[in-house]
């Protein structure tokens, strides 16, 4: 096992008591013994890897390195990435080699990190198990009997597994932070617009961001700074300065305010839950922080404004899979409409085609006023129930999800359970929010267990310090799985 963080790796590279090729090998070698066991990386290309990281040593030689060239990461099979198949885990793309580059991923590319290979995912990002890719179910590498999370699950369980030091996940209603909080580590989703969206398969557009998932407050903090950028080929993405997210590492939480919603400390959560939550407040506590009570009182009815509009949006974006252009085309069918209806029978999963359902339905003629325009109107009640909790507080602590890691199968009969269990999460979406799980306990069955900071807008650094200042009073982030 490779225990290394990734400003461990940087460090490793950069003083030279490893080159990126031996660094690479040492990963891919562990990922050749543990992966068939948890089903992390679906698309591994060991000469791709090692010509990165060749490509490399070589920038290192030179002395024109960056901080993370040559560090190791994995990407969500969400992202594009030119010579590699993203499939998005769905037969639908299962043959697609993406003849362009993300973004994001373009991005750490030029600050010389190396590709490992792609990780496995809710199919089409909708999920929160990571049971609905067509490449078979993620396990959680603390125990191979529960579910890693969703729809990052893959980059999850591959961080905790420490079979990757980092990697990119996207957050569409909680599918960076949830499974962070399931496996263990550490993952936040930025403002929306912060992270370019070029090359990220769609699911929902206007909730999609991607963001860096890792061991350490301090690794994320690092990745963002690489990966944030204006992008004009995304017309979401907003033009700032540059930020360094890592400024406020070393701050203090002395007179910081940390609110506590009402709605989110109830007994809807597990006993498991409620002790991690008081393990963070004990910390903040002790660190000088201060605790304000706030409350959020649309939560309930985030769940209903979300899966209406994502999955209005859902139907849209997966429109464009017709078996007309790339991707999957059925074999058998008599005219267009039914080559149409075939492919999209046979290249999509069960809960795909339950989304689309639904978001044809609530766009539909006498449906759109009744539940998507009320769902738009709520989505704003929501943001505008955070701006009058930021006006107490500087940051809100949350729990990330009510109970530890379901087991594998617990919830694949009952979608709408799967659903709710994104109850703490959604809201942070339909307002655009920054938000970060971390590491704070463990259940009774040893399972990690994760809690939110949430933060206004371009809040990432006060987030990023707040949580790197509890994870150096805490050793919740240094487990590891056996």
């Amino acid at each position: 096992m490779t225990p290394y963080t990734l400003k461990q790796a940087a460090e490793l590279l950069q003083s030279k008591k490893i080159s990126a090729v031996e660094l690479a090998t040492e990963y891919l070698n562990a990922i050749d013994v543990r992966n068939p066991a948890i089903n992390g990386y679906i698309t591994l290309d060991k000469e791709l890897t090692l010509a990165e990281a060749q490509a490399a040593d070589e920038r290192i030689a030179q002395g024109n390195a960056s901080a993370l060239t040559g560090v190791p990461i994995a990407y969500k099979d969400i992202f594009c990435q030119q010579n590699w198949r993203s499939a998005c885990s769905s037969k639908m793309l299962d043959n697609f080699v993406s003849p362009y580059t993300a973004t994001v991923v373009q991005n750490l590319l030029n600050e010389g990190m190396v590709t490992l290979g792609r990780t496995n995912m809710d199919e089409f990002a909708m999920g929160s198990t990571n049971e609905t890719s067509f490449y078979g179910a993620t396990k959680n590498p603390w125990n191979l009997d529960n579910v890693p999370g969703g729809s990052s699950g893959g980059s999850a369980a591959v961080v905790a597994a420490r079979l990757a030091p980092a990697a990119l996940g996207s957050d569409t209603g909680g599918s960076i932070r949830q499974p962070a909080s399931h496996c263990g580590i550490t993952g936040i989703k930025p403002t929306y617009g912060t992270v370019s969206r070029f090359g990220m398969v769609a699911y929902a557009s206007s909730f999609d961001q991607a963001g860096p998932m890792a061991q350490t407050a301090e690794d994320c903090a690092l990745l963002l700074n690489a990966m944030a950028s204006f992008d004009p080929k995304d017309s979401t993405s907003l033009e700032r300065e540059q930020e360094d997210y890592t400024r406020d590492l070393n701050r203090p939480l002395t007179g910081l305010k940390i609110g506590l919603p009402k709605e989110y400390f109830g007994s809807g959560n597990s006993a498991d839950v409620q002790t991690a939550l008081q393990n963070t407040i004990n910390l903040l506590k002790a660190q000088g922080a201060e605790l304000v009570d706030v409350s959020l009182p649309q939560t309930e009815l985030s769940i209903p404004a979300y899966y209406v509009l994502a999955s209005a949006e859902a139907s849209t974006n997966l429109s464009r899979y017709d078996g007309v252009r790339y991707g999957h085309r059925a074999a058998q069918f008599g005219d267009l409409e039914e080559m149409y209806s075939n492919t999209r029978a046979e290249g999509f999963g069960s809960e795909v085609k339950r989304r689309i359902m639904i978001g044809t339905y609530v766009l539909s003629h006498g449906y759109y006023d009744a539940y998507y325009l009320k769902a738009q109107k709520l989505r704003r009640m929501v943001a505008n129930d955070f701006q009058t909790a930021f006006a107490q507080c500087d940051l809100i602590l949350a729990p990330t999800a009510p109970t530890a890691a379901p087991k594998l199968g617990e919830l694949n009969n009952d979608p709408v359970q799967a659903y709710l269990s994104d109850i703490y999460t959604i809201a942070v979406n339909l307002a655009g929010l920054p938000a970060l799980t971390l590491p704070a306990g463990f259940s009774a069955e040893k399972m990690p267990i994760g809690v939110q900071l949430i933060g206004n807008y371009f809040s990432e650094a006060k987030i990023l310090g707040a949580a790197h200042q509890i994870q150096q009073h805490s050793d919740w982030h240094t487990h590891a799985p056996e």
